[in-house]
């Protein structure tokens, strides 16, 4: 396995929840890596970001592990879920809810019913 497949696999087994971003969480930079982070800070997910911009080999190397072409990438108890549009779709759609539930991953429900009311 190469460095940077080593790098990105330490960071999905250290942390029950990961989001490989442009930016961090406190500062996105750019609009689709902003909406997840937003619906996870939002929902109270704890969560580890990876600021792929940081390093070009991970921004690259993300795209070869997940074999999925865009940024961001959520993964979930070492399983990659979506980009922005999956995961915005199971959002809404409350898939997130039990995803999250059925990982044990802590969450605040009520946020979660607002994202759906104001996007209903």
């Amino acid at each position: 396995m190469s460095d940077v497949n080593s790098t990105i696999q330490d960071a999905i087994s250290a942390n029950t929840v990961v989001l490989f971003m442009k930016g961090t969480k406190e500062m996105p930079q750019c609009g689709f890596s902003s909406r997840v982070a937003g619906v996870l800070n939002y929902m109270g997910i704890e969560y580890s970001d990876v600021n792929v911009l940081a390093d070009e080999t991970v921004r690259q190397g993300i795209k070869e592990f997940s074999d999925w072409p865009t940024i961001p990438q959520l993964y979930i108890k070492g399983e990659f879920v979506g980009g922005c549009d999956i995961i915005t779709e199971m959002t809404l759609s409350g898939e997130l809810d039990t995803l999250f539930e059925e990982n044990g991953v802590d969450f605040d429900k009520d946020a979660a019913d607002k994202i759906r009311e104001a996007n209903g």
